[in-house]
């Protein structure tokens, strides 16, 4: 008796619903919460689609964040399989080593720390914007994504690292080939070794002349004294360079589109600059732009919501639909910025791998959405829904260019 074939992990929003998570998730959550997926290189992976799953997987260390972990489902994963130690990053390791290197950095993003922050990414975003004002539209829309969702979040965490911002379009190039689905293992591995070479070439001038930045600290305090290795350095560099802009440019790139296709909502914080907290913790509700993970392995045998998961099995969250719960959030599928709950998302993640950086993120996107709706009343998407191109092809959703006029 033949077995039928296993369902793909849904990647894609449906047909004409950019907004929505990946087709298919929706009736999982209902009809089978805990379900068995195909991945391309022939294994398969638990799928949790339930907001009470997910945060019960995220937040159980009898799950593994470790690449090298027995099952953990590898394929389709940003970079196309296992890293060298160096480009690994503690966000794929488990405690004590995963602690370990998280708290070196903790204190840089912290809330209070980014609230002084605060006024640089005020600033940054004025003159972002003073130069969309120069552009001239006459004969072509601005790209809202060019001039102002990916220049902010670039700059704001090459500030924070003490990397040039010179620099910026070579590691957006060589981060977007990595993060890319479409694209060739040779051409892959090239941009990775390139990257590499970068930050090697980075952590180095570091060691030579320190400056006031993250890089440089760690440096100082840790490579120094003998906690770090050099390729630890650039373990560091790599995973904050990457998360520092990627996540962050993708929100705001679809967050500005929602609210200039929601004119009611855009105009009710206008009117009430005081919603935007809240309105922020919705978009990130709304959007879940990590839409294939993150991703475990089971330790052990564990229990969740009823299914039986043993160890050695890989486990994939879907965060797009935990946050599209009914359950949790009623009417989930509607944008409410009033929304009581909304802070209760896993955009972030759970447990102690939540994202170390969601201060910085939060407060660049308040940030952004508070100055384009104060400065940019009327712009409007320039060209209709359908001809937007989506990333439908990255690990990371969002748009890949944004053409706005005013």
């Amino acid at each position: 008796m033949s077995t039928a074939p296993l369902p793909p992990l849904p990647t894609r929003p449906p047909a004409g619903c950019p907004f929505d998570p990946p087709e298919g998730l929706d009736r999982l959550r209902i009809e089978e919460p805990l379900s068995k997926v195909a991945l391309d290189d022939g294994s398969w992976a638990w799928l949790a689609t339930r907001w009470a799953d997910v945060r019960a997987i995220l937040g159980d260390s009898r799950f593994s964040s470790d690449t090298n972990t027995p099952g953990y489902p590898i394929s389709g994963m940003t970079g196309g399989g296992p890293r060298p130690g160096a480009t690994r990053g503690f966000i794929r390791m488990d405690p004590p080593e995963h602690t370990r290197l998280r708290r070196m950095v903790t204190r840089d993003f912290m809330v209070k720390r980014v609230e002084e922050l605060r006024p640089t990414l005020q600033r940054l975003t004025d003159e972002l914007c003073d130069a969309m004002e120069r552009l001239d539209r006459s004969e072509h829309p601005v790209d809202l994504v060019k001039a102002l969702a990916l220049p902010l979040p670039s700059l704001a965490i090459s500030l924070l690292l003490g990397v040039p911002y010179a620099d910026h379009e070579t590691f957006q190039r060589l981060t977007g080939a990595l993060l890319s689905r479409n694209i060739s293992e040779e051409d892959r591995g090239a941009a990775r070794t390139e990257l590499l070479a970068y930050i090697d070439g980075l952590v180095e001038s570091k060691k030579a002349e320190p400056g006031d930045d993250i890089l440089s600290r760690l440096v100082t305090e840790r490579y120094a004294q003998g906690e770090l290795t050099h390729e630890d350095l650039v373990a560091f560099a790599v995973l904050l360079l990457v998360a520092g802009h990627e996540t962050t440019a993708n929100m705001i790139g679809l967050s500005a589109l929602t609210l200039m296709l929601d004119q009611d909502t855009a105009g009710r914080l206008r009117e009430d600059p005081s919603l935007i907290r809240g309105a922020v913790e919705e978009l990130l509700r709304f959007h879940s732009i990590i839409r294939n993970g993150p991703r475990r392995a089971a330790l052990e045998d564990v229990e969740v919501g009823g299914q039986l998961i043993r160890k050695g099995e890989g486990v994939i969250v879907a965060v797009p639909s935990a946050n599209r719960d009914e359950d949790v959030f009623p009417d989930a599928g509607r944008l409410d910025i009033c929304r009581p709950n909304a802070q209760h998302h896993v955009a972030f993640g759970y447990g102690i791998h939540q994202c170390l950086g969601q201060a910085l993120a939060r407060a660049e996107l308040q940030v952004v959405i508070t100055t384009l709706l104060r400065r940019f009343p009327t712009m409007r998407p320039a060209v209709p829904l359908e001809e937007i191109p989506f990333r439908t092809d990255m690990v990371i959703y969002g748009c890949h260019s944004l053409p706005v006029t005013w």
